[in-house]
C-alpha cells in the first residue's frame, strides 16, 4: 500500500467545496483543512503507484479552484497527530 500526503493550494473561500470534491474521489482516505501556505491536506492510499498518479494529476489537480499540488509519498500510514506535527514544523518550507 502506498500512502501519499498531497498538499493542495486553493483560495480560502473555496476550501469547503474543494475539500468535499477531493474527499469524494476514490482512493482519497482523508482530507484536512489547515492554515498556512497550503490550505488543504489530502491523504491518498492506493495499491499501485499508477493509481496514485491518476488521482493526483488526473483528478485532484484538475478540480476547479485547485491552484497547485505538492506530493509527499511514503510507505506507511500517517495518523492525524503525525500530519499536524509535520505541518507544524513546515514541510512546505
Amino acid at each position: 500500500m502506498i500512502t501519499s500526503i498531497v498538499l493542495i493550494k486553493t483560495s480560502v473561500d473555496q476550501i469547503p467545496e474543494t475539500a468535499e470534491k477531493i474527499a469524494a474521489l476514490e482512493g482519497v482516505s482523508e482530507v484536512y483543512s489547515v492554515t498556512g501556505a497550503h490550505d488543504l491536506i489530502a491523504m491518498v492510499r492506493v495499491a499501485r503507484h499508477d493509481d496514485l498518479a491518476d488521482i493526483i494529476t488526473g483528478q485532484i489537480s484538475k478540480l476547479p479552484g485547485v491552484a497547485s499540488t505538492e506530493t509527499h509519498i511514503a510507505f506507511r500510514t500517517y495518523s492525524q497527530h503525525d500530519l499536524e506535527a509535520a505541518f507544524a514544523i513546515g514541510l512546505d518550507s
